[in-house]
């Protein structure tokens, strides 16, 4: 398989040789919130071309950043999966999302917001600093797609669907209202009488919520 080589004695510009490719940084995203086939892969990247997804894979596979595993019994097919290796981009996959994030309003003509980016967005948000050494658990309901928020101090863990106890549980027909939240848009006094958002537990856990993700 050819590499694009840069020439340099960098490890930016290794990074680059192995991430830099065009798609590769969001197959990655996506990949980092755990196991997916390739058409779960390729739903959530809609507008790939699906030879350019399988050689982006196979490059991630060459430079040791993903694997395919097959699934045990019951289940069948294969899913491909981040090393440990591809596990240590989430700080650097978070950082460019907060860096790009500072210049978005809202979605460009024909842009689509996919279950992976609105996952990523949490991880964009989150303020280690402002958790300090709580621990606690959210649910974010949205129209099509639920999230699972495990807060331990400093560390942030997102996962799909219901979480088993949530310390409070957000729910809205469409991600605007959370985004607000998140904003600082959208106060969690008005939140809480808000007709697009339903409220589950304590009022300080939203608050407390709007301290730990703020875009």
């Amino acid at each position: 398989m050819t590499v694009k080589e840069y020439g340099q004695f960098c490890g930016l510009a290794r990074a680059m040789e192995v991430i830099g490719e065009r798609w590769t940084l969001l197959i990655v995203r996506d990949l980092l919130l755990g196991p997916k086939r390739y058409t779960d892969l390729r739903n959530g990247l809609p507008n790939i071309p699906t030879n350019v997804l399988a050689t982006r894979l196979k490059q991630l596979e060459a430079n040791g950043v993903a694997v395919r595993r097959a699934l045990p019994h019951p289940d069948r097919g294969v899913v491909y999966e981040l090393t440990e290796h591809g596990q240590e981009l989430q700080p650097a996959v978070t950082a460019l999302g907060r860096w790009g994030a500072r210049g978005m309003t809202e979605p460009r003509p024909g842009e689509i917001i996919t279950t992976e980016s609105r996952a990523l967005s949490f991880h964009t948000a989150f303020r280690p600093e402002a958790a300090g050494e709580d621990t606690l658990s959210y649910e974010v309901r949205m129209a099509d797609a639920t999230f699972r928020l495990d807060i331990d101090g400093p560390s942030l863990t997102v996962g799909h669907g219901p979480h088993p106890d949530p310390g409070l549980t957000i729910e809205t027909r469409a991600g605007r209202p959370v985004l607000d939240l998140m904003r600082g848009a959208l106060p969690p006094a008005e939140a809480l009488t808000s007709p697009d958002l339903h409220i589950e537990g304590p009022p300080r856990l939203l608050t407390r919520f709007t301290e730990i993700f703020r875009l």
